[in-house]
């Protein structure tokens, strides 16, 4: 069981932090000999693996990191093109990462965005009036958990199906932004959460979460 990633959405839809906690499974490594028997396509800011499965890598995989060091999109960690990189027989052997394409800054934005839109419909909607809006959505390989604030804060976990106790998870992370983001005197309300006691306190929690199954209050 696991948590995959936390999100925090202000009242106005605007995501102010993201964390990425678990490692996805369908990641694949392999080092390759020149030339590349695979063939790589670049796709909106990322390079593609369009032909060529094998050991475990996907069409559709993004190239994720290069000689273990993550590539930024388009480009090598030391800012070099990946397609151009991996073109030249210098700089083989190579080791490569491939997996499912990773969110952009930009997406997560305009994912938050849209769970606020899809939050206050679902609220609208209702038979039922002051309806809590909504707070699980189930796919079958993850769910959404959501928790609102009085003052309108979204606390939002994906996790395993399977992962207990994310209830009273959501409740202690709201906890840990009270304690530690809005009482730091250098953070700003609605704005994104640069605190680092406020990342310690949120990851121990997930591993409490996680190795416990049931969250305890107050742990």
């Amino acid at each position: 069981m696991a948590i995959f990633s936390v999100f925090v959405v202000n009242k106005a839809g605007g995501l102010v932090y993201q964390l990425d906690h678990y490692a996805p499974r369908a990641e694949a490594e392999k080092t390759f000999s020149f030339p590349l028997d695979l063939v790589l396509r670049a796709h909106d800011e990322r390079v593609l693996v369009a032909f060529g499965q094998r050991d475990g890598i996907r069409v559709g995989h993004a190239v994720l990191a290069i000689n273990g060091a993550d590539v930024n999109g388009r480009l090598t960690a030391d800012g070099k093109d990946v397609q151009e990189f991996l073109g030249n027989a210098a700089n083989y052997p190579v080791a490569i990462r491939f997996g499912r394409p990773r969110l952009s800054s930009n997406e997560k934005l305009m994912l938050a965005s849209m769970f606020h839109s899809l939050f206050a419909i679902g609220s609208q909607l209702s038979p039922e009036q002051g309806s809590s809006g909504i707070e699980v959505l189930e796919t079958d390989t993850f769910k959404l958990h959501c928790f609102q604030t009085l003052t309108g804060m979204k606390f939002v976990v994906l996790a395993d199906p399977r992962q207990a106790g994310i209830e009273a998870l959501l409740r202690k992370i709201y906890e840990i932004y009270s304690d530690f983001a809005l009482k730091n005197p250098f953070y700003s309300l609605e704005m994104p959460i640069r605190c680092e006691l406020f990342d310690q306190n949120l990851k121990l929690a997930l591993e409490v979460a996680e190795k416990a199954g049931p969250f305890v209050p107050g742990l």
